[in-house]
Formats: C-alpha cells, sequence, structure tokens
C-alpha cells in the first residue's frame, strides 16, 4: 500500500554528508539514492516517500549518512532503537542530536587537548601534593576566546582507561559536543586523594576521620583557580566557573556553591552521597545566592532507595530559602536504570554541559 508519509528531519551537526532514510521498507540498506533526503536548509532534510513504492503497515527505520559507520545516535553518543511510523501517518517532525563518524561516535579531530598542568600542586593545610590536568578546547590555540572553566574532582576517573571503576570519558564527550560548537569549556581534572578521599569531599566528623573539605576548597579557590585564570584565556567570575563530580564529589560540590557561590556559580552534581551529610538540608534552606546560579542534579533510580528522594528533598530545601537571594535554576536528571557507576555519569556528563553552559 502507498503512503503520504512526509518525515521532516532537523540536525545541529552541519557538514556535508548526505542524509538517508533505511529501514524495513529498502533491506535496510543505507545509501540507496531513492531514500536519500533533500536539504531545505542548514541542518534541515525533508523525504517524501513515492506514491508507488508499497509500504509495511509499520515502518522502522534510522537515519544514516552514508553508512552504518555514519548512523544516527544519541546526545550522549549511544546507539539508539529503531523509529517506528505507521504507513497511514502524515508528516513526522524528528530530531538527530549526534551521528557516529566513519564509525566513531566523535570526531577525533575535535578531541581536547590535555595538558598536565602540574602533578605536584602543594595544598595547603592538607599537607599534601595533588596531579591536575587541563583539557582545552581542540581549538584553543587558534580561537582567541575567552572560556568557562568546569573544575572536576576524582581526575583518576575521568578520561583514558579510568582507575579501578571506569572512566568518564570526558575527552570523548567534549568531542562529540563540539561537533555541534558546545564545546567551548576549559576542564580542570583535579586528582582525589586515594586514601583520604573521604575526609577531604566532607565537612564533618565520619568513620574516616574528620572531614576537611573546606581546606580541599581552599586549594581550588585559592591556589588552582588563580594559576588557571592566570595561564589561560578564561572567564573567570562566578557565572562561568563551575564544579562538579560524583558520589562524595557531587556533595562536596553542592558545599562549594553553598559556601563559596562567588566563585562557583555553575554545579554539576551527580549522584550525592548526602545521606552522610544530613546537615546539608538545613544549610539549603539558610542559603542565600549573592549571584544567579544553575545546578544540574542526576540521580538514578537503582543506585539506592534514597538516591533519588535525597536529590529531590535537595531540591525542595533550595526552593524554601529563608533569605531570598538570586534565583537558583535547577535541572534534575532522573535515571530510571542508572546505577553508581562510572558508565552512567560519562552518559550523563554532556548533558550536563550542555544545559549548564549553554
Amino acid at each position: 500500500m502507498s503512503s503520504s508519509l512526509r518525515l521532516e528531519l532537523s540536525t545541529h551537526i552541519n557538514d556535508d554528508r548526505p542524509v538517508f532514510v533505511s529501514g524495513n521498507f529498502c533491506e535496510w540498506l543505507p545509501d540507496l539514492d531513492l531514500f536519500r533526503m533533500q536539504p531545505v536548509g542548514a541542518g534541515q532534510f525533508v523525504y517524501e516517500f513515492p506514491k508507488e513504492i508499497v509500504l509495511p503497515k509499520t515502518l522502522e527505520y534510522k537515519y544514516t549518512r552514508g553508512g552504518w559507520d555514519h548512523v544516527e545516535l544519541d546526545a550522549s553518543g549511544e546507539p539508539v532503537a529503531n523509529r517506528t511510523a505507521a504507513r497511514s501517518a502524515d508528516v513526522k517532525r524528528e530530531y538527530v542530536p549526534h551521528w557516529r563518524w566513519f564509525g566513531m561516535p566523535f570526531n577525533p579531530e575535535f578531541l581536547p587537548k590535555i595538558e598536565l598542568l602540574g602533578d605536584t600542586f602543594n595544598a595547603p593545610k592538607l599537607g599534601q601534593t595533588r596531579r591536575v590536568h587541563v583539557l582545552l578546547p581542540y581549538d584553543y590555540a587558534t580561537s582567541g576566546k575567552r572560556y568557562p572553566v568546569l573544575y572536576l574532582h576524582d581526575g583518576q576517573n575521568l578520561f583514558g582507561g579510568g582507575a579501578g571503576y571506569g572512566s568518564w570519558e570526558v575527552d570523548q564527550k567534549m568531542a562529540l559536543l563540539a561537533s555541534r560548537h558546545h564545546h567551548n569549556v576549559i576542564l580542570i581534572s583535579i586528582d582525589h586523594a586515594h586514601d583520604e578521599r573521604i575526609q577531604e569531599f566532607t565537612f564533618h566528623r565520619t568513620r574516616a576521620g574528620a572531614g576537611r573539605g573546606q581546606y580541599y576548597l581552599d586549594f581550588i579557590r585559592r591556589t588552582l583557580k588563580p594559576i588557571v585564570d592566570q595561564r589561560f584565556r578564561t572567564l573567570p567570575d562566578a557565572a562561568h566557573t563551575g564544579i562538579g563530580g560524583s558520589s562524595l564529589g557531587g556533595l562536596i560540590s553542592i558545599y562549594a556553591g553553598l559556601m563559596h557561590p562567588d566563585v562557583f556559580g555553575r554545579l554539576m552534581v551527580f549522584s550525592p552521597s548526602l545521606w552522610i551529610s544530613p546537615k546539608i538540608y538545613f544549610d539549603a534552606i539558610r542559603f542565600r545566592a549573592p549571584v544567579p546560579m544553575k545546578i544540574y542534579a542526576y540521580g538514578g533510580e537503582k543506585e539506592s532507595r534514597y538516591m533519588v528522594p535525597n536529590i529531590q528533598r535537595f531540591n525542595e530545601s533550595l526552593a524554601r530559602q529563608q533569605y531570598g537571594g538570586n534565583s537558583i535554576d535547577i535541572h534534575l536528571s532522573i535515571d530510571p536504570s542508572g546505577t553508581h557507576q562510572e558508565a552512567h555519569w560519562s552518559r550523563e556528563f554532556p548533558k550536563a554541559v550542555d544545559w549548564l553552559f549553554y
């Protein structure tokens, strides 16, 4: 049976590759001229099925840019399920956030430039030295731009293979964001303190000892940030300075915003260990934002029975601020299948960067 189905596709990835629709109506061949979409504007394509083509009752299909090594992906660079449409449908408007690039989920030319900023940074009052890397946008050397900065904890698990628990692969995710020109952020990767990680990421006494979180944050804002702002073309104000991490790294990121909102105005909070610091809800209610703030909070329902309710409670606490202040824009991202693992934080990372800085 023929169809009047018209597909209207938009994508922010503009390059010279053509776009095809492939599915159960063409034996899933990815680059047939008969199913090539017509460009109608920047990142805009249309396709109308010819009347003479007999289509199945339900179409299953994907979009490609000329092959399965150039197939559509989701916003985190992950594979997507088949799309479906009834042959009786009229118009379907759809969006593709990302595409494979010669079989890879990103163009390797867009990988950020990773530099060792130092492996012996002295952290006053912590009595330790710290390794720090900087990830510069791939076109930093030629752009002449100034950039926002995102400070990230647990550097051992941010890029490369990861140490013990896996990797967020933030370098690959920034390459993915670069394909839609949302990569203009400098990342600062700070290694954690191994056996003393719990103390550095908490403020109160735990079974691991007295919290030293204030000293760790002082190291970032008083020692590390001035060096970063002096050495690189940054936008140093709070509106363009973010801090983020997962688990205890998410907890210390919240405290960075609550205690130093004049420094950190963008918070990336993944699966925060709120249970270890019950007082944080009271601190949130008392908080007064001196400048507008943005917080991206993520949690997985499979992490524990308390993770998502705790994040929601924290959100409600900020909403009930007793002392007013500037606006706090919070985005809650709840993953029904999310577990307490780097793989989930990796998938969430480009979404968070997009929302916090774009």
